[in-house]
């Protein structure tokens, strides 16, 4: 699932942007509220998605003449979805609780992020298509950029578990969707929104059986995301 490198642009942009708006000018209450993210509140996700945008900074400043070996879609194989918590996932768990533990107060996190990710986002915006060696794949910046777009808008998600903040990018979501359907092997029906797509493909919410009735064999695959 290749993408092309303006519409993901577009899309991780759109992202960012909506996350951002989303958690600028939240009090240290609101940080303290539960995600959809296993033991993990909002600072703790808001943490763990922060150390991605650092992570991509880096990334973004590294590339090759190879050919890409790993699009948007495959990229995510590589990281399925698992029915129980791993050690790993535990001392992931417990590294972002302590990092967000640092934090003097818990609203301290988002207007640290926000600086952030303004200075991503020009890097972004300024970025020509190229080919960038990422976590032992080598991705088109198109699919670079895509697979962020989709951890973004899963994880504002995540935050909308107790707060209601603005949704996110529609671009993101379609994307998000976009992925889960090629990682399935086929489009879910049309009826069913981005957002619970998105949601079940990432094993935050089951669909209902209404909605399992409708996907058909389709339904069985997921989640996809993990």
């Amino acid at each position: 699932m290749p993408i092309e490198h303006r519409l993901a642009q577009s899309a991780y942009l759109e992202a960012l942007g909506a996350l951002v708006e989303g958690v600028v000018g939240l009090d240290d209450s609101d940080m303290l509220a539960t995600s959809r993210c296993y033991g993990w509140n909002v600072g703790d996700v808001l943490v763990h998605v922060h150390l991605g945008l650092q992570e991509m900074v880096l990334a973004l400043g590294v590339w090759t003449d190879e050919e890409p070996d790993t699009d948007a879609a495959a990229y995510w194989r590589a990281f399925p979805p698992s029915p129980e918590i791993t050690p790993a996932q535990i001392d992931d768990i417990q590294f972002v609780r302590r990092t967000n533990a640092a934090y003097r107060r818990p609203a301290d996190l988002p207007r640290h992020f926000a600086v952030t990710a303004a200075g991503l986002a020009d890097r972004v915006t300024a970025l020509p298509e190229v080919v960038t060696p990422f976590q032992g794949k080598i991705m088109a910046s198109g699919d670079f950029l895509a697979i962020w777009a989709v951890e973004l808008v899963i994880h504002h998600l995540d935050l909308q578990a107790e707060l209601a903040i603005t949704s996110p990018s529609a671009a993101a979501l379609l994307l998000a969707r976009q992925t889960i359907e090629a990682l399935i092997g086929g489009p879910l029906p049309s009826h069913l929104d981005d957002e619970t797509v998105v949601l079940a493909g990432a094993g935050r919410v089951p669909l209902d059986q209404a909605q399992v009735r409708a996907a058909g064999s389709l339904a069985a695959r997921l989640p996809v995301l993990g």
